[in-house]
């Protein structure tokens, strides 16, 4: 598989609490190949680290949107939302946009354009687009995820991706992991189930981004429905011992929080990151639904629960509420619409946002727990009927820190 970029010179490497490049409008004719094949890897050969999403990003990923059935009969007014996205990241990181198409790529051009949107010049801000096949947009799941090693330089970790355990089409995004390292110059490890024979070979780990939430400084949220249950398997034979223990090997975790459910509508079936989600260290904010009505009620009611549980009732956790908008439909289906899928970036927040009343709390919420960030809303109405928001369509690579450092 050949790959085109545009990139410039130079070479290219593969309120409730709890508790206490290229200049505009031209193509570049540079090609390169996908990273080479990482060794399946049945354990760290060194101490890896997650770090929390707030801490410093070299750059954000995403792919533009191209799959019509995706967003059945609304594709249109999409792009535009992604060249909001872009807007409000560009001039504090650099976003790499992944294009399936030429046609693609000057699509996300002109739409970059028109919002007045500049190109990355080297590797400063800026965005830069780089023409690759991929089946769906939703890279937080089909990409990588970066950690950081013992001296702080990063590297990928490409889990195994199978469209969560659902559709066919996925050749594409199962190889987005290669596109990442190859554009980015980062090494790339790809995880072995941990129950693979030690010393002899064993099948890749499935995960997926959104499944994955950390605090940087070893606490992990993650739910049952996702990893547990018998629907959407990923990793057949897999029990809570053998994930606990890969997390702790790939991702630097010494404690699983182990909520039970995701979100009404969530076609993952149970990604941590529609419900629950840190924002500091030790600091979790939790989508609560107050209508005993609404599915979401119970479910959240249950993951507040095992929150006090794991140390909110005791300070030893701090847990503060985000409300959920009212219920979004579409076609008679309830979407997962849900403020806990934020992404943040260098120095900003973004946040879905639904038309609805709640908006203004969730956003108020997010700007009093990061005081150190502008907090930007996104309208999300449109964009949810893909099934998934901000944080589902974005991946942060860390930025290279100093030996033991955090933040």
């Amino acid at each position: 598989m050949t790959l085109s970029s545009d990139l410039g010179d130079g070479p290219l490497g593969p309120t409730n609490e709890i508790g206490p490049t290229a200049a505009p409008g031209l193509t570049s004719a540079r090609t390169f190949d996908p990273a080479p094949a990482a060794l399946l890897a049945p354990s760290p050969v060194e101490p890896l680290r997650m770090p929390g999403e707030w801490e410093p990003h070299a750059a954000t990923w995403l792919a533009w949107p191209h799959h019509e059935p995706d967003w059945p009969g609304k594709l249109g007014p999409i792009p535009w939302v992604y060249a909001e996205i872009v807007r409000a990241l560009h001039a504090r990181e650099r976003v790499e946009v992944l294009c399936h198409t030429e046609a693609v790529r000057e699509a996300a051009r002109d739409a970059l354009d028109a919002h007045g949107v500049a190109p990355s010049a080297g590797d400063g801000p800026g965005y830069r687009l780089h023409v690759t096949p991929n089946d769906r947009v939703w890279v937080r799941d089909s990409g990588p995820t970066g950690v950081l090693r013992a001296d702080g330089a990063p590297l990928w970790l490409d889990w195994d991706f199978n469209a969560w355990a659902k559709y066919d089409n996925y050749h594409d995004d199962a190889r987005v992991g290669e596109t990442f390292a190859a554009i980015s110059g980062l090494p790339r490890l790809t995880p072995a189930r941990p129950d693979a024979p030690a010393g002899g070979p064993g099948g890749r780990l499935v995960l997926e981004g959104g499944g994955i939430e950390v605090d940087g400084q070893g606490l992990m949220l993650v739910t049952e429905e996702w990893l547990l249950s018998g629907v959407q398997v990923r990793n057949p034979g897999l029990t809570r011992e053998d994930y606990e223990r890969a997390f702790r090997d790939w991702l630097g975790v010494r404690q699983v929080l182990w909520l039970g459910e995701g979100c009404v509508g969530d076609d993952t079936h149970g990604h941590v990151d529609d419900v629950a989600r840190f924002v500091a260290p030790g600091v979790v904010v939790l989508a609560h639904e107050e209508d005993p009505a609404d599915e979401n009620h119970r479910r959240s009611l249950d993951n507040l629960r095992r929150l006090r549980r794991a140390g909110g009732g005791r300070g030893a956790l701090r847990v503060v509420t985000l409300p959920f908008p009212r219920p979004v439909t579409m076609r008679g289906e309830r979407l997962p619409a849900s403020y806990a899928n934020f992404y943040v970036a260098n120095g900003v927040v973004l946040v879905p946002t639904f038309n609805d009343p709640n908006d203004r709390r969730a956003l108020n919420t997010l700007a009093e727990l990061m005081p150190d960030r502008q907090v930007v809303g996104i309208h999300a109405v449109d964009l949810v009927w893909g099934l998934g928001t901000l944080h589902c369509l974005t991946q942060q690579q860390p930025a290279a820190q100093g030996p033991g450092r955090t933040r």
